[in-house]
């Protein structure tokens, strides 16, 4: 089989494709031959060595496939070979074939594209866990989602959309503002208008029930200033540290020291909240699963429709990922391993 693989720390140039050995199905595990594989901003992150909890140089990236199983390892129950499913593989996803904890194979429906299943676990399932499970997210409420046209905030307002909320601030670049409004958001264009005014604005003065933000930095607090009495924000990514393909340490560093410390007396005087997110470091894999379940059946229903921005030959991954870089996705990017 073939593989891509981080050769060392740097920019698509270290990206390598290797021929390896089939790997074999374990006690508890499964083989999963991969479809398509989803990818991610945080991949980008652990090729410049600027993501925690990653395996040592070289290895393979990659959170999310899906697939069929080929084959099941001693004492799994409920799989079967030439199943259908999601793999939420952790690393190791940027593979022809994989091997994984059965309990992280989670079963499609055969309406459902290998496009969409490679789709839902980590956009899907970080929008999901953010706004329903952590924040409860209610009918009437409004939303702020940053990098809106991106794969998590476009999962993002769909979600919000199918639980009834309809007051939806979305931040982007200029030339995705038809995007962004098409979706059903109010555009701010992050370079040149305040969101923050526009959040106050568009809530009688009072400020967002929930915000999230993958930017990180200085930004995190401009995000706490659009909340409302009450309103929670959510931490799930840093992008501010990754202006370009190659690693900036002087941007990384520019955003660790701007990050804010949030006082907690002035937390309780306003009933804010602030989450922090990474659906890697997750310990309950129940919970995980619950709601892949959850957004399963809310796709089945029509209720949610993964955007998929391009599907590229995974050879051309390094392409991919400029193309991520650059900001250009709208919606969610994925490897072909067919």
């Amino acid at each position: 089989m073939r593989r891509v693989v981080y050769t060392k720390v740097g920019g698509p140039d270290s990206i390598a494709i290797i021929e390896d050995e089939d790997p074999r199905a374990g006690k508890g595990e499964v083989r999963v031959r991969v479809h398509r594989a989803g990818i991610n901003f945080a991949d980008l992150m652990m090729r410049q060595g600027l993501y925690g909890a990653t395996p040592d140089f070289p290895f393979t990236p990659g959170y999310e496939s899906s697939g069929e199983i080929i084959e099941v390892g001693e004492g799994v129950e409920g799989l079967a070979v030439g199943q259908r499913v999601l793999a939420m593989t952790g690393f190791g996803g940027y593979s022809e074939q994989v091997v994984i904890d059965a309990r992280r194979a989670i079963p499609i429906a055969d309406s459902m594209s290998y496009d969409a299943a490679a789709s839902l676990g980590v956009t899907y399932g970080t929008a999901y866990h953010m706004l329903v499970h952590l924040g409860g997210l209610e009918e009437g409420e409004s939303v702020l989602i940053h990098h809106a046209a991106g794969g998590v905030g476009t999962a993002a307002v769909q979600i919000c959309q199918a639980l009834g909320v309809t007051n939806i601030i979305g931040t982007a670049s200029a030339p995705k503002r038809e995007f962004v409004e098409k979706l059903g958001m109010r555009f701010v264009d992050r370079e040149t208008e305040n969101f923050v005014e526009v959040c106050k604005a568009a809530t009688g003065g009072k400020g967002v029930h929930h915000a999230i933000d993958p930017v990180g930095g200085s930004h995190l607090m401009r995000s706490y200033k659009a909340l409302r009495r009450g309103g929670k924000l959510y931490c799930f990514g840093a992008s501010a540290a990754v202006p370009g393909e190659n690693r900036s340490l002087f941007a990384a560093l520019r955003m660790w020291r701007s990050t804010p410390k949030f006082d907690p007396l002035k937390m309780m005087n306003s009933n804010k909240a602030v989450f922090g997110v990474h659906m890697g470091r997750m310990d309950d894999e129940s919970l995980f699963q619950s709601h892949l379940r959850a957004l399963s059946s809310m796709l089945e229903r029509g209720d949610i429709e993964p955007i998929i921005d391009s599907v590229w030959r995974f050879e051309e991954v390094a392409n991919a990922q400029r193309h991520m870089h650059e900001r250009k996705n709208r919606g969610k990017v994925l490897l072909d391993f067919e």
